[in-house]
């Protein structure tokens, strides 16, 4: 008895902590990549201002070989991520710079990689 009490308490201890730890972070947008290269853009709008997002790949693998972050203000950042992402992976954590800023969209050149003729989500997750 006491066995299960410690393992129920040890995992409610990760959720609670993992929760702690995702509670931030939104949903900004996806894209579907088609099979083979695309250049895709991802149009942000609206009030959300955010100090870091990340990528998130699902459905397929995807080679990201360029990613171009462009905020309301004009500015441009260019985002050196080349890499090859299974599905379910994400990428490293990117800082923007000037601390929390409106997006206005982010373009993406990728492309599916595979036997399969599939397609690959991509999807990109804001945090404040």
């Amino acid at each position: 008895m006491k066995k299960n009490y410690f393992i129920v308490l040890v995992l409610l201890f990760i959720t609670a902590s993992s929760f702690s730890v995702i509670q931030n972070w939104r949903f900004i947008g996806d894209k579907w990549a088609a099979f083979g290269p695309d250049r895709d853009v991802l149009r942000v709008g609206g009030n959300d201002a955010y100090r870091q997002i990340k990528i998130r790949v699902t459905d397929g693998p995807l080679r990201i070989d360029d990613l171009d972050i462009y905020f309301e203000n004009g500015e441009k950042m260019n985002v050196s991520l080349k890499h090859v992402f299974r599905a379910g992976q994400e990428s490293r954590v990117i800082d923007l710079p000037g601390g929390i800023r409106r997006l206005d969209r982010i373009e993406f050149l990728y492309s599916t990689i595979g036997r399969a003729k599939g397609r690959a989500r991509v999807a990109v997750w804001g945090n404040r």
